[in-house]
């Protein structure tokens, strides 16, 4: 028996992390026995010596989240354990984890400086500092941050791995400090610290609402503490002041959307004091997962254009930056362009909009190996120019993404459905970069909420996302505050003050579905607030008879194709917006009253239950007539209908959900409300046969439509190229936006069959009903849930039968189904492994 994925908050050994509420999670596995007895935690203040600071003794410990109260100490590491005993007597201690504090609010001795900002050149700060040879270092810790962007060093080393700190957040609200253990840094006799420092996000030009290209900051800021503790147990602090020197860089322009400019022919400027910034800025510890590089890509080509360009072509569409070796001769300027495809064999960047997405050097005459600092990509190509004779072995992409660990492989016996998997997951890892933005490579890149919400059981299923989204999470709170409970389309927000349904609904949909995937009841309990806030401000717009929630702008069914209007650019599709809203505003009351059962909060379940109550029975009648019928005829409102239940005529609903995907030619014109619900509609109503027709279709519009003409990630629209491979818009067209990448959540719960349950969150218990089809052939799915490894794989035999195997996890149970058998299969499933074979009663083919 062993013990693993030992947690503390979902990060593993944070350091310098924000801890409000310990919560320890832990898996175990390689048991003979089938479930967790009992369980022990134990914490140790800064080594495992002497009797623990914590110990639980042996309890009914929950491995999915267990809490402690501990009194945590600034600037201070604990050590923990956990033992588990199995049902047979087995026990297991995990190995040594850890979690250290930040400054937990203590006073910083590092002062905010800042520099004069009319010169354009990057600032680097930096701070000369003797320490004794004679004394040992026993450790050093580096509290930092830097506004817009930073990059520290340490006797010309650079300090940890990550890129894009201090990463993107509601600003006015809160702003992250890093911390670093830096002890290898540091030598005995002359050291010095160096901080650069770009525009990013706070200082650049960044959303859609300020016309002066600064959203936050006008000033590059800086504040630092390096403390170091001495073997003899004295301490060292060299914090920032004054007494820091500023000296310029030969960057000269950084941006998110536009991208980097540096200049090694500038003249070295005369050393600058440091200058007391003048606002004092709510400095956190982080939340931030941290951004890495987490692949290497190199050129599949390079491509001489028709128009005589020099283009690299990755092969795939990747988020991030580069690494390109240049010798020009001194005064040459080399520009690096990026783009997400070609047209008509030529390099093309139309799509995306005003963001120039460049790199500019202009060189000294010496080697160099060129790399982007404060900005990032979303591209395929590169093209480059002011190199005579580029190699392709020059160019190296950089992909760029929050640190966060795979959960689940899923392969299928069709390569097409191999490859859009691939590009879900492409898409997924492209856009998680700090925050889940819409796309990586236009004047946009930001965490909408829709895009958000409808992807999160898609993206739950390919990785382990609990922290990532509790971030993302905290800073829609935090924008809540700001605006009385309102949830902005975009977070963080930039200013932006518009709300709509579905996209504000991401208060309450984000939370319920992460607690249903990760069973931690803390990850409630920390946006209950936000939850409700929501509702509230929905009930408080609608109050009377006005039904004004209803009446305000929503996005809609976005990019849905059936839209009435005549002008094209009308994303809004064709189902009644207010018809939307009312069933978003009637789930959210809904889940906020589960919320509330969760917790234990009486008042509210009866409160939000009630007034989900009222709404669907405003919905059922103002949408439905006295028969039944939906009075809102569009695919989408069918989804709705049958998704949420509103009325009690199932099979007329069915039939004319069938009926309009008929009429359109055996396809769908759903957007972001209707496509995620599509196909798990149907699957509810026992139609698996036209889901998989609709996944298999291969005209326009479909997913495969895509992967035909050459996608590595999910288009924005279904229609961003045309049959030719031409782009067909340029005015909101991302070729790595993965909303419409949802459909993969279909996938993991119906051709692999894993699903998890309300009532034993967390994957405690799970259904396993898998459905197979020839058209996939075979799956073989691996989810490491937060409790353990499930298996599902199935194929199809010789004889016309399906094999079926499963494989259930140590501490968990499965209702496995299988309805489609003539057999009618159904079994419990405890911890073990299992193989089942059944006939269908339907071979479905797609043959209709």
């Amino acid at each position: 028996m062993i013990i693993t994925r030992c947690k503390t908050n979902h990060f593993r050994d944070p350091v310098g992390f924000m801890l409000n509420g310990l919560t320890f999670s832990w898996v175990t596995g390689g048991a003979e026995g089938k479930s967790q007895a009992s369980a022990r935690i134990r914490v140790w203040k800064e080594t495992r010596a002497g009797d623990p600071l914590f110990d639980t003794g042996w309890a009914g410990l929950d491995p999915l989240g267990t809490s402690a109260d501990i009194g945590l100490e600034p600037r201070t590491r604990y050590i923990w354990t956990v033992s588990v005993r199995s049902d047979t007597g087995e026990e297991a201690e995990s190995g040594e984890n850890f979690f250290e504090t930040g400054k937990l609010g203590e006073p910083w001795v590092g002062k905010w400086i800042t520099c004069g900002s009319d010169e354009p050149r990057h600032p680097a700060f930096s701070k000369r500092f003797d320490l004794d040879e004679s004394r040992k270092i026993a450790s050093a810790r580096l509290y930092i941050c830097g506004l817009g962007l930073y990059e520290a060093f340490i006797n010309g080393r650079r300090v940890g791995d990550e890129h894009l700190t201090p990463y993107c957040n509601c600003y006015r609200k809160w702003i992250q400090y890093q911390t670093y253990d830096v002890t290898q840094l540091l030598a005995g006799g002359s050291n010095t610290i160096r901080a650069e420092l770009g525009n990013g996000w706070a200082k650049g030009r960044f959303g859609f609402t300020d016309s002066e290209g600064v959203f936050f900051r006008k000033e590059w800021d800086l504040i630092a503490e390096l403390r170091i503790r001495f073997s003899d147990g004295t301490e060292k602090v060299v914090g920032t002041d004054e007494d820091w020197t500023v000296e310029r860089t030969k960057i000269w322009f950084s941006g998110i959307y536009d991208g980097e400019r540096r200049d090694d022919t500038l003249p070295a400027l005369p050393p600058e004091k440091a200058l007391p910034a003048q606002h004092e800025f709510p400095l956190t510890e982080r939340l931030s997962i941290p951004v890495r590089v987490r692949e290497t890509v190199l050129p599949v080509k390079l491509i001489l254009t028709p128009r005589g360009e020099r283009v690299y072509d990755l092969g795939q569409n990747i988020t991030g930056t580069f690494r390109m070796r240049v010798r020009v001769p001194a005064g040459t300027t080399v520009r690096i362009r990026t783009g997400e495809v070609l047209q008509d064999g030529c390099f093309y960047r139309d799509n995306l909009r005003t963001a120039l997405s460049e790199y500019v050097y202009v060189s000294d005459g010496r080697e160099h190996i060129l790399e982007p600092k404060f900005t990032f990509y979303g591209y395929r190509y590169a093209m480059v120019s002011g190199v005579e004779k580029p190699d392709i072995g020059d160019f190296t992409g950089l992909v760029l993404c929050s640190d966060i660990e795979d959960a689940g492989t899923i392969r299928t016996g069709n390569e097409k459905i191999n490859r859009l998997l691939e590009n879900i997951y492409r898409g997924q890892k492209g856009n998680f970069l700090d925050v889940p933005t819409d796309c990586p490579q236009r004047d946009e890149r930001m965490g909408w909420t829709a895009d958000t919400q409808v992807f999160v059981p898609t993206a739950c299923f390919f990785s382990d996302n609990a922290a990532f989204y509790m971030k993302y999470m905290y800073d829609l709170n935090m924008e809540q505050g700001l605006r009385e409970g309102m949830v902005p389309v975009t977070v963080p927000a930039f200013e932006d003050m518009d709300t709509s349904a579905v996209w504000g609904d991401a208060a309450v949909i984000i939370p319920w579905c992460l607690y249903v995937f990760y069973g931690d009841r803390a990850i409630l309990s920390g946006t209950f607030r936000g939850m409700k806030d929501w509702v509230d401000f929905i009930r408080r717009s609608d109050c009377g008879e006005c039904r004004y929630w209803g009446s305000i702008f929503h996005f809609g069914d976005w990019v849905a194709l059936d839209s009435p209007a005549v002008d094209k650019s009308d994303y809004v599709g064709g189902t009644d917006v207010s018809f939307i809203a009312y069933v978003y505003y009637y789930n959210s009351a809904r889940l906020t009253g589960k919320a509330a059962r969760v917790l234990g909060a009486k008042d509210d379940e009866k409160k939000y239950g009630g007034i989900a109550g009222e709404i669907l029975d405003y919905i059922r009648r103002e949408y439905y007539t006295s028969t039944g019928r939906c009075a809102v005829t569009t695919q989408t409102a069918y989804v709705l209908t049958l998704f949420y239940s509103l009325c009690g005529d199932r099979k007329r609903a069915l039939d004319s959900l069938v009926r309009l995907i008929e009429l359109r030619g055996g396809t769908f014109v759903t957007g972001f409300v209707g496509t995620p619900l599509l196909l798990p509609a149907l699957s509810g109503e026992g139609r698996d046969d036209l889901a998989y027709d609709l996944l298999f279709n291969e005209r326009y519009p479909g997913w495969l439509y895509e992967v035909n003409l050459g996608a590595t990630t999910v288009w924005e629209r279904w229609d961003s190229l045309d049959s030719e491979g031409r782009i067909t818009s340029t005015g909101m067209n991302s070729l790595n936006h993965y909303a419409l990448g949802s459909v993969g959540e279909w996938i993991w719960r119906m051709a692999a069959g894993i699903n998890p349950r309300e009532d034993a969150p967390g994957f405690r218990k799970a259904d396993i009903r898998p459905v197979p089809d020839r058209r996939l052939g075979s799956v073989d799915a691996v989810y490491d849930s937060p409790s353990g490894r499930y298996e599902v794989s199935w194929r199809y035999t010789d004889s016309g039968r399906v094999a079926v195997r499963v494989l259930v996890p140590f501490g968990c149970e499965a209702e496995l189904s299988l309805p489609w058998s003539r057999e009618k299969i159904s079994e419990k499933l405890i911890p073990g492994e299992y193989s089942f074979e059944a006939e269908p009663e339907q071979d479905n083919t797609g043959d209709q």
